[in-house]
Formats: structure tokens, sequence, C-alpha cells
């Protein structure tokens, strides 16, 4: 804005993009038809999993979901690592799981101090504040729990 000094607080899919070190995730949300939703008026919980998050799946699984025919079960990834509401740290921390978008729960648990989500992925940056929603940066993708 010209001649303000007041900026305008950009939304989760903005603030993942311009941190750059999203790109993957930011390239699933747009190959999964998400980037519409991320960017309503939530607000939005997001566990956001780092392209280094991203680089420890297996070889392939990535590229594969990336695929159109893969749409579905890559917006169930994501959706499972979006919790509706804004759920900054301070409450995230007494919490022993959340419902996420997807439906199916994760497990939240405290240990040495830091916040683990499903026991082995680990919150390594909280309360990034956006303007629809707050973003808590991960380091290993969370997947969803395997429907019979």
């Amino acid at each position: 804005m010209a001649g303000g000094s007041y900026k305008k607080q950009k939304d989760i899919v903005d603030t993942a993009v311009s941190a750059g070190s999203f790109n993957t995730l930011v390239a699933a949300v747009k190959a999964a038809g998400l980037v519409d939703t991320l960017k309503g008026d939530g607000p939005f919980t997001v566990f956001a999993p780092t392209d280094e998050a991203f680089a420890k799946l297996p070889a392939g699984t990535v590229e594969n979901l990336l695929k159109p025919e893969n749409k579905d079960q890559l917006a169930a990834i994501l959706t499972y690592h979006v919790v509706s509401g804004k759920v900054k740290a301070k409450d995230v921390v007494k919490l022993n799981s959340a419902t996420t978008v997807q439906g199916g729960d994760v497990n939240i648990m405290i240990k040495d101090g830091g916040v683990v989500l499903n026991g082995n992925s680990n919150v390594v940056k909280t309360d990034i504040g956006t303007s629809n929603g707050v973003i808590h940066v991960i380091d290993t993708v969370i997947l969803p729990p395997a429907t019979p």
C-alpha cells in the first residue's frame, strides 16, 4: 500500500510461498486443488511440513502423489495437516489430539519440552501468524490413519 506503514498480513498460502521452505507443500496444495480453501476465511491451523520433511518420504512418493490420478489421496494427506480454528502453541500443548479437516485425529504429545505429532513429527517453529489462521512448522510429513 503506497504511503501507508501498515502491511496487510498474508494468508496461509502466500505466507508459505514467501517463506521459501515450503515449495513442495505449495506445489502439493496446488495439485490437490486446495489453494482456494487455504486462502479462504478460515481460521485454520496448519501443521506445515518443510521441503526437508517431504524429502524424508520414500523416493518417488511426492512425484506419485502429484499425479492428477492421485489428487484425492494427496488432498486427504494435506487436509490431515489442517485443523479448523486458530490453535496457538500455548493451546496445542494442552491437547492430546486434534481432529483434522480430513476427519482423522492427529495425536499430540509433549516430549523433551517440544510438541510431537503422531509420535514422530516434531513441531520446530510455532505461531506464524497469517490473515486466516496460524502455521506451525513440522519436520516430518504426517499421514492419516489408513482407512479399512
